[in-house]
């Protein structure tokens, strides 16, 4: 049967698909581990954290091989997929994910030149497909890292900026990172955006900005899981409120515009958070880029607040609660919500364009 080797089979083939399964194996690995280990902060189940850090060290070989099942790849291929995610992932620091995408499918595609042609197919196929995605992450993994460096960059200077502008600034960029193939909880663990006093170098214009990262990765968790609500039920609340937004890149690419009201929303919420509410950021640094992935945003904001040892430096006021509440789910929801069904009234989104794949 020959390929189609058309643009928009190859789009659909790569970016679709492929990321698609690359979402599935993100969440299957590192949001998973997340999640057990934030369930192990409760008292007897600490063994929770152990198995959940098993699990955020498998990212990299999990979403290299849900890349490769996409792409019908041999199993000899799929299982030597595991090492090239592996590496890509190690090498590519916060660009991690996005240096699995592109390198796994070449090892992937390179290695279905040779799968099943030879002899010794137990061999060749893995030497190949292990060999050449070795070799390519070598070469490139750590410039994409780069690449991603340059937003970490954008973000240490949006956080010296006003209050206000810092908010917008910072929430709409590291919400889209979180949506993105992109760590935006590495970005923001980089960049120790938080004020505890166990964090070395932090400040209160990091707390702040981290609240602001709170709020953006909310909006968009949120903000998807409820305006694609008719689309994919309760299953699509969860998967994508608790779980990851970044389900919905496969069709963000084909309706960009689907986009739009959750960065709206954080656009709104970012500035909310820090110039009503006060929110400040004194948990884990890392918290402040998850959103509402196993509740880790608003719970590390709250453990901030709690925990002696970070050194919350006043009193939690009524509207810090509030503030909270509204701008980590309701606000992220009911904005999106108004933005998008403004954008169905124009034509530009329309039912069907946020279906997730079953």
């Amino acid at each position: 049967m020959k390929k189609n080797f058309s643009l928009k089979a190859i789009l659909h083939r790569y970016f679709i698909n492929a990321m698609g399964a690359m979402a599935q194996g993100l969440f299957a690995s590192l949001l998973i581990g997340t999640i057990l280990k934030a369930l192990g902060m409760i008292p007897r189940l600490e063994f929770m954290t152990q198995i959940g850090g098993y699990a955020q060290a498998m990212a990299g070989p999990v979403m290299a091989a849900a890349i490769a099942y996409s792409l019908g790849a041999h199993p000899l291929v799929i299982f030597s997929a595991a090492a090239v995610g592996q590496a890509a992932n190690a090498l590519g620091g916060a660009g991690g994910p996005l240096a699995v995408f592109f390198i796994t499918i070449i090892a992937v595609e390179i290695g279905m030149l040779v799968s099943k042609k030879t002899k010794v197919d137990i061999v060749v196929t893995p030497f190949v497909t292990i060999f050449t995605g070795g070799v390519i992450s070598l070469l490139t993994a750590g410039y994409i890292g780069q690449l991603v460096g340059y937003i970490s960059s954008f973000i240490g200077w949006a956080s010296l900026q006003t209050p206000f502008v810092m908010g917008i600034l910072v929430s709409v960029v590291i919400g889209m990172c979180l949506t993105l193939p992109i760590s935006s909880a590495a970005i923001c663990a980089g960049l120790i955006l938080t004020g505890s006093a166990a964090a070395q170098g932090s400040s209160e214009g990091l707390a702040i900005a981290g609240a602001a990262a709170v709020a953006g990765c909310c909006a968009q968790m949120v903000g998807f899981a409820v305006i694609s609500f008719r689309e994919n039920g309760w299953g699509g609340i969860v998967a994508q409120g608790i779980g990851t937004s970044m389900l919905q890149v496969p069709n963000i690419i084909r309706h960009p515009q689907i986009w739009i009201a959750p960065t709206l929303a954080s656009a709104v919420t970012g500035p909310l958070a820090v110039c009503v509410f006060g929110l400040k950021m004194y948990g884990e640094a890392i918290n402040s880029g998850m959103g509402t992935c196993g509740l880790l945003g608003p719970i590390g904001m709250i453990l901030g607040w709690i925990l002696p040892e970070n050194g919350y430096p006043s009193d939690v006021t009524l509207l810090n609660v509030i503030g909270l509440v509204l701008v980590c789910f309701i606000l992220p929801a009911v904005l999106s919500l108004v933005f998008n069904e403004i954008l169905r009234k124009t034509g530009l989104v329309k039912d069907g364009y946020m279906k997730l794949d079953d």
